[in-house]
C-alpha cells in the first residue's frame, strides 16, 4: 500500500514540475529601417513582437519571450571587438530572448 502511494505521489510530482525550456539571448544591431521597427524592438513595444518572433523563428526557436534595448556596457567581452560586426548608426543593440 505504501509503495503504491509513494509511486502515485511521485507520478503527480513529475507531471506538475515545471518544464525547463531551452532559451537563448541574441544581441543584435538595432538598425533603423524607416518603418519604426527598430524603435518598437528597442522600447519593448508590442509593435516589435512580430519582428522579434520572426527573428527567433529564423534561428529555429518557437517564440520570442522578450526584447529590449541594451547599453553598450551590457555587452560582455566574450566576443573580441575586432571580430564583432559594429552596429551602424551609433552602436545601438537589442537583446531578443528566444525559446523553443
Amino acid at each position: 500500500m505504501r509503495l503504491s502511494s509513494a509511486a502515485a505521489l511521485f507520478a503527480v510530482f513529475l507531471t506538475t514540475s515545471p518544464a525547463f525550456a531551452d532559451s537563448r539571448v541574441f544581441i543584435v544591431a538595432n538598425q533603423p529601417d524607416g518603418y519604426g521597427i527598430d524603435e518598437c524592438l528597442a522600447n519593448g513595444a508590442s509593435c516589435g513582437a512580430s519582428a522579434a518572433r520572426m527573428y527567433c523563428e529564423s534561428h529555429q526557436f518557437a517564440r520570442a519571450s522578450s526584447y529590449h534595448r541594451i547599453e553598450n556596457d551590457e555587452v560582455t567581452g566574450a566576443i573580441p571587438a575586432s571580430t564583432r560586426s559594429p552596429a551602424p548608426h551609433g552602436d545601438r543593440y537589442v537583446a531578443i530572448t528566444c525559446q523553443r
